[in-house]
């Protein structure tokens, strides 16, 4: 890991993009976000944050982004959308940041998708997957288009999302039928192991808390 490559962060405004972005600066890792509007800018740029503009439904904006001079150690996405967005980045915006990492010769993806997704759709509910499915087939979408771009990447589907501090209780497994909660905090804390994790390379998580588990399945937890 060279001091002057960065991490690309695409959906830190908010969320478990933002906690990914705060974690990533506590470790001293440089840092670039794509924003699409201004109203997060302040405060990520107060963290230390390089805050670059841009949609990530825009191709071109994309590209401009990622395709400069300086060389990105990895790109990690959280953005989406919710069934009501109209046209959303879970697919497309996705899409665009994965084409552009392969032309900027990154060397890992981290796609932060959902429990739900691909053959995880047996951890949900009938009634959740009914709510979700829009947003779940395009995530679905964006995970095999990763795993087709010959980049490294990883794919962690969170369960449940809460907003309270973490609790250190988080963990991913290859495991996909387990289902729970998560905080996003937690989330953010196992991505940044998961980048600099090469057994975790090319390797789809469902990732929940250990205590927040739905049911009382014996779940094989992934070593970081």
């Amino acid at each position: 890991m060279t001091g002057e490559s960065y991490i690309f962060i695409a959906g830190a405004s908010r969320g478990v993009g933002r906690e990914i972005a705060k974690c990533l600066i506590q470790q001293n890792q440089k840092v670039t976000a794509l924003l699409r509007g201004e109203a997060s800018r302040p405060e990520l740029e107060a963290m230390g944050v390089k805050v670059v503009m841009g949609d990530a439904l825009d191709s071109a904006a994309v590209e401009q982004a990622i395709l400069t001079n300086e060389p990105i150690q990895a790109v990690i996405s959280t953005i989406g959308g919710l069934p009501k967005d109209g046209q959303r980045a879970d697919y497309l915006g996705n899409k665009h940041l994965i084409d552009a990492a392969v032309k900027a010769k990154v060397d890992k993806f981290i796609l932060i998708s959902s429990i739900g997704s691909g053959e995880s759709a047996v951890a949900l509910p009938p009634q959740a997957m009914e709510t979700l499915r829009s947003v779940l087939i395009e995530k679905e979408q964006a995970e095999k288009y990763l795993m087709a771009s010959g980049l490294n990447y990883i794919i962690i589907r969170p369960g449940g999302l809460k907003s309270e501090p973490a609790t250190g209780n988080g963990f991913i497994t290859e495991n996909y039928k387990v289902a729970g909660t998560i905080h996003r905090a937690d989330v953010a804390d196992l991505t940044c192991k998961c980048l600099f994790s090469d057994p975790a390379n090319n390797k789809i998580f469902s990732a929940i808390d250990r205590m927040q588990m739905y049911g009382d399945a014996e779940v094989e937890e992934f070593s970081l």
